[in-house]
């Protein structure tokens, strides 16, 4: 996993004073570095035997769709307001520098396993939302994967799934 933070390039107080943002955009522009982010995703999910992968927007997209495309499952998104149409499910959530929602489109996932996908994990709010968005869908959400993780935010403890961490940072 260390190989991976090589191409993680650290910003303070973006996108507002107090955060350090961790930008993946290095990480996505080295064909190494994509090509080993999708293997230990692979990894990571593979063992949960997800019918889909569920990405959350917008960077959470890049990944579901390599990762579904490879274990040939479908791929799921989770948006934010305003960005899917048809009939929708929308909810709000909190996040380290304000608040938000997210919409999944509506469909019959009852009894269909998923695993969210996402680059980061901060507070825990958008993934908790993500997964309650799947499972008043009727899915059964078996585990999350990001990029990076944000222990000192303690967000994979308010949500009751596995989460994995590519990369993992205490501060």
């Amino acid at each position: 996993m260390e190989d991976l933070q090589k191409w993680i390039k650290s910003y303070p107080d973006f996108p507002s004073k107090g955060i350090l943002f961790r930008d993946i955009s290095p990480l996505l522009a080295e064909p190494k570095g994509l090509r080993l982010l999708k293997e230990k995703f692979v990894e990571a999910i593979k063992p949960h035997a997800p019918d889909y992968i569920a990405g959350i927007d917008a960077r959470g997209f890049l990944f579901c769709t390599l990762v579904a495309e490879h274990l040939e499952l479908g791929a799921l998104m989770i948006r934010k307001p305003g960005k899917l149409p048809g009939e929708l499910i929308e909810k709000n959530y909190e996040l380290e520098y304000g608040t938000n929602s997210l919409s999944i489109q509506k469909k019959d996932l009852n009894d269909k396993s998923v695993v969210i996908v996402d680059d980061l994990l901060a507070t825990g709010g958008s993934m908790k939302c993500s997964k309650e968005l799947l499972e008043s869908l009727g899915a059964k959400v078996v585990g999350g994967a990001v990029v990076i993780e944000l222990k000192s935010l303690n967000g994979s403890s308010k949500i009751d799934i596995p989460i994995t961490s590519l990369i993992s940072y205490a501060d």
